[in-house]
């Protein structure tokens, strides 16, 4: 039987979910035909090398090992374009999706009574019960609504991590996807043109069988990000957007510092702006740390250091730029306010560019 289906299996510390979840794709669809596709985020857990040595015993599976980048949207995208099966699914590898979906789907999309197939937790037959609490489905459903404004697609599922497409729907889509946040199916139904028609098929979310939900706050946040980008990306980028946010709460946090020092504690206002100063420095690389560069974070003691470090040298330069542009401005007759503002532009866009490629290593 010649290759017809790629599974995708984003991961990130999987390793030891694979080799019963490859056994239960065998017993959903038989010996042949298939191939499996893991694209590892440089798990710490060894689960690319768990994936090679499948592979080395076992040709129907291949492996990508990402390094310097993360994200299962990314990941999904590149697993999908890897494959030369003209069929795609993307599943979890946690086995909280169900293989055996995937022969009706295939052949549903085969037989063109749709573009994508998904297997939807809340259509009629569905169940959500692997969701670990209430508040998590509650969640989830409201990210479903949030979702459904944004693709225009009336789905009762659109959050949902597990569908299946022809490839080459999947490849004429590819060069408008973000890849970014964690819901790659959100990105590809507001992208595609025309609409994809959907069918789709309940699916008894299951508990995940090893290791622990990656779905923490930053990743809920990735998810918010997908939303602005698909609305507002292409106006302004997404991760820029995110850096003027946290900068800007970054003024809140040395505002309360300097009116606790210099208004409540009576130092002196030099004292009280330096420390204040490095208090929003040290809150801004935090949180950019933590969610602007999520997919480059900086760990260990050290590298956190050095970053934070950068950080501060990069917006002092920052500050610099800003002053010099605003001055510059006003003395040649610009309105003082016209002058601030720009300047506080070219400074923020200073801070971004260069602590963006010398603290995280990006361009």
């Amino acid at each position: 039987m010649s290759l017809s289906l790629g599974i995708v299996l984003p991961t990130r510390n999987e390793r030891d979910n694979l080799p019963t979840l490859i056994a239960r794709i065998e017993d959903a669809l038989g010996p042949e035909g298939w191939e499996v596709i893991v694209v590892d985020d440089d798990s710490p857990d060894g689960t690319a090398d768990a994936a090679r040595a499948l592979a080395r015993a076992d040709g129907r599976i291949r492996v990508l090992q990402r390094f310097g980048r993360r994200g299962l949207a990314s990941a999904a995208i590149e697993g999908m374009c890897a494959t030369a099966a003209p069929f795609v699914a993307v599943m979890d590898a946690d086995h909280q999706h169900d293989p055996a979906l995937l022969a009706a789907m295939h052949d549903a999309v085969a037989a063109g009574t749709c573009d994508i197939a998904v297997a939807s937790r809340f259509a009629p037959g569905g169940s959500a019960a692997g969701l670990p609490n209430e508040r998590r489905e509650k969640g989830s459903r409201l990210a479903n609504r949030l979702a459904r404004h944004i693709t225009g697609v009336e789905l009762t599922d659109p959050m949902s991590g597990y569908f299946l497409l022809r490839a080459e729907t999947l490849r004429a889509a590819a060069p408008g996807l973000s890849g970014i946040g964690f819901k790659i199916l959100l990105d590809l139904l507001a992208t595609a043109d025309p609409p994809l028609r959907v069918r789709e098929f309940p699916l008894a979310f299951a508990e995940r069988r090893a290791g622990e939900s990656k779905l923490d706050t930053a990743v809920a946040f990735e998810f918010l990000v997908g939303l602005y980008d698909r609305s507002f990306g292409r106006v302004v980028p997404s991760r820029f957007a995110l850096f003027g946010t946290v900068g800007a709460l970054g003024v809140a946090v040395h505002m309360a510092v300097l009116v606790a020092l210099y208004r409540l504690a009576g130092e002196g206002f030099a004292l009280a702006t330096v420390i204040a100063t490095f208090a929003a420095m040290t809150f801004n690389f935090w949180l950019n740390n933590r969610l602007t560069y999520r997919d480059a974070r900086l760990k260990g003691i050290a590298a956190v250091l050095r970053g934070w470090a950068g950080f501060c040298a990069t917006c002092a330069v920052g500050a610099l730029a800003n002053v010099a542009t605003a001055t510059l401005l006003q003395g040649r007759g610009v309105y003082w306010v016209v002058a601030a503002l720009a300047g506080i532009v070219i400074g923020s866009v200073w801070n971004y560019a260069l602590s963006s490629r010398f603290v995280w290593g990006r361009f």
